[in-house]
């Protein structure tokens, strides 16, 4: 097996990671990173069937796990109920319940929301330039996951803060400091959730924390720790990648060079479009499955515990599953993309998403034809997310 070095911190790559996903597939369906001591997979054909293989899952095996410093033991304690980080049964069961309350219905009666939300954030926009994520693609997630959870919505300021600090022990420039916030911001984010499921205990309303609470399967329901970190991971991986995905789609569809209401002419299209925005620039580049067991794949033995690093985004890029696909093209309806991964851990987010994706935009080149950016974007240093510092547009 080959190997290649780059650093995830190098400034370069930061902002254009893609030529070093070109030389990754080059060396066939794995090649070990140097810089991650880690097995990767950058080809679409290998990446999809690893996601999809039952024999790698999110969990160490039994008596593998190696041993957390107590520094950290509150962020995992609330993180080992995370749906991201669990496996069959304990996966089957709470993506159970979840879905019983997480409904299509239910998603979809969120749209005259978003909606409006949007033209009102557009309406409010300032004459002069202004941060797009500022001022309308971080606001649009979180004040709807709020409104969908049945969390107060003064408290949006102060989510997007925890969820920040929480998200960031998933990044490269993770250090001690990191490491600390992070906790700090589980706790407090913790405390709060029980206080106000306590309050939906006593005083049940429409709202999905209550539903919830309410969710049976067969007898069973989610414990008090399983709803806490369940409502942590809608907000926390609901928020940062939809943020991302906005101003990405964003700036690929400015950039672009073509007439934008040709994107959004009908739901067809705009879907098509939505979909091209995420094969394109995914907010997520980088997930990680391990080894349930010893097994041969791609032509090496993995060991039971080995981990294997899953390039979406280098996927999504990979010329023999798509035609020129450094060119955004949303013609290319129906070959299917992994921004949102695949398998059993296929983001449970997906349909809300693309219904923020499908509205925040057309409604935003809606309100402003005549949008530009007007200072040079740069990608934030958060590998393995991939967004924007800011996206500094005028009207």
């Amino acid at each position: 097996m080959k190997s290649l070095d780059q650093s995830p911190l190098d400034p370069e790559f930061v902002q254009n990671p893609y030529p070093f996903y070109d030389k990754a597939r080059a060396l066939g369906p794995l090649f070990y990173w140097n810089d991650y001591n880690i097995i990767c997979a950058a080809g679409f054909s290998t990446v999809n069937d690893l996601l999809r293989d039952r024999r790698f899952g999110r969990e160490m095996p039994a008596g593998m796990a190696p041993e957390i410093p107590a520094h950290l033991k509150p962020f995992y304690a609330v993180e080992s109920h995370s749906l991201l980080e669990l496996e069959p049964p304990t996966h089957t069961r709470i993506r159970g319940l979840l879905v019983r309350s997480f409904t299509t219905r239910r998603i979809n009666d969120l749209g005259p929301d978003i909606d409006a939300l949007c033209r009102q954030l557009c309406a409010d926009m300032p004459d002069e330039p202004f941060d797009l994520i500022a001022k309308y693609a971080e606001i649009i997630p979180v004040i709807i996951i709020c409104r969908l959870l049945g969390v107060p919505e003064e408290m949006s300021d102060q989510l997007l803060r925890w969820s920040h600090d929480m998200v960031s022990m998933y990044q490269a420039r993770r250090d001690r400091a990191v490491e600390d916030r992070a906790v700090a911001a589980t706790v407090a984010f913790s405390d709060y959730l029980r206080q106000h499921i306590d309050e939906r205990r006593k005083a049940p309303k429409d709202d999905l924390i209550t539903q919830l609470i309410q969710a049976r399967d067969d007898g069973d329901k989610l414990s008090e720790d399983e709803l806490v970190t369940t409502c942590i991971l809608l907000l926390n991986a609901g928020h940062e990648a939809t943020v991302h995905t906005i101003t990405n789609g964003v700036k690929t569809l400015l950039e672009s060079g073509q007439n934008l209401a040709d994107f959004f002419s009908d739901d067809k299209t705009t879907l098509r479009t939505v979909d091209e925005t995420i094969r394109f620039d995914p907010p997520l580049h980088m997930f990680t499955r391990i080894a349930q067991q010893d097994v041969t794949a791609f032509g090496h033995d993995f060991k039971a515990g080995e981990s294997v690093g899953l390039l979406l985004a280098a996927a999504n890029r990979d010329p023999e599953k798509y035609a020129n696909p450094a060119e955004f093209d949303i013609t290319r309806g129906g070959v299917g993309q992994l921004g949102f991964g695949a398998g059993l851990h296929f983001c449970i987010g997906a349909p809300l998403a693309r219904l923020e994706m499908g509205l925040a935009l057309p409604i935003l080149f809606e309100c402003f034809p005549n949008l530009k950016i007007v200072e040079p974007p740069v990608y934030a240093n958060r590998y393995h997310f991939h967004g924007l510092e800011r996206l500094m547009v005028s009207k």
